[in-house]
């Protein structure tokens, strides 16, 4: 029993990328398919595919820049803010800037999983669940 599946899946995506792992493979769930869907959309991952069967996965294909020797992962840190014993909520007000806009906060708002800059143009807040650059 994994206590909090989100920090399971980061911390796979960003133990995969110290490593060269041209892919990842997590326990599906819809929050984790959406957090996959914000890093596509964003440009940190390559793609994302969800397998079929009793226990279906999401492998997540990651991304990274540079020639075969030198080459260095497109996210350089991962970090989730909201834990189940520490809930972290921002107002429509005061959504935090990763890195001053060069990195991304994903937020969990009512209206879906989306951006920090998304709910800003949106004007809804919500919990802070990870933060990306």
């Amino acid at each position: 029993m994994i206590s909090d599946p989100i920090a399971d899946m980061l911390t796979r995506i960003r133990n995969a990328l110290m490593v060269g792992h041209p892919n990842v493979t997590i326990p599906n769930s819809k929050v984790k398919i959406e957090i996959a869907r914000i890093l596509k959309d964003e440009g940190f991952i390559e793609n994302y595919s969800i397998t079929e069967g009793p226990k279906a996965n999401i492998v997540v294909d990651l991304k990274y820049f540079g020639k075969r020797r030198v080459r260095k992962p497109v996210i350089s840190g991962i970090k989730r803010v909201s834990t189940p014993g520490r809930r972290v909520y921002a107002g429509k007000g005061n959504i935090p800037w990763v890195l001053s806009g060069m990195g991304v906060a994903i937020m969990s708002t009512p209206k879906g999983m989306m951006t920090g800059a998304q709910a800003r143009r949106e004007g809804v807040g919500g919990e802070v669940m990870a933060f990306v650059w």
